[in-house]
């Protein structure tokens, strides 16, 4: 068997031999918990609703039946389907993925039984959005909770 090195005892072709194989296994293992720690490393998700709304600290539960259309005590407004945020939402607070609960509001939308949650543009959207509409509560990062808005429940 021929190994083939560059002056920088560099591989440069021919068979990996069992050495290279672990070495670069363990590098391609330790990029991807370096990138699982990254994506695990969310903002805190908060539910908000204006500032002036009589609306009270809510329950996980609450917010979760408001959110699946179980609940019409509120109008949900849900984050674009691009945003990381809707995926951790939902998981934290209803316990479905994203497409778990789109697939859960067609099925009530061709019943006939709920409408889904219309989509803001962005967190800056949703936070105009439910201050000037007190029958409105979305979500959207802590970091972006302003007098504007009234945090009813934060999202473990």
């Amino acid at each position: 068997m021929n190994w083939h090195f560059n002056n920088s005892n560099s591989y440069t072709g021919g068979i990996l031999n069992t050495y290279e194989i672990k070495t670069n296994l363990v590098q391609v293992l330790l990029c991807s918990a370096l990138l699982a720690a990254s994506v695990g490393a969310h903002a805190e998700v908060v539910i908000v609703t204006g500032s002036g709304t009589p609306t009270g600290s809510m329950s996980k539960e609450q917010v979760s039946d408001i959110f699946l259309g179980k609940s019409k005590s509120l109008t949900p407004l849900d984050q674009p389907s691009s945003s990381p945020l809707r995926e951790e939402f939902y998981t934290k607070v209803t316990g479905k993925s994203a497409a778990q609960a789109k697939s859960h509001w067609s099925k009530l939308s061709f019943t006939g039984k709920g409408t889904p949650p219309k989509e803001g543009r962005n967190s800056d959207d949703i936070k105009r959005q439910v201050a000037a509409d007190p029958k409105l509560i979305g979500y959207i990062e802590k970091s972006d909770v302003d007098s504007s808005v009234k945090v009813i429940f934060a999202a473990q």
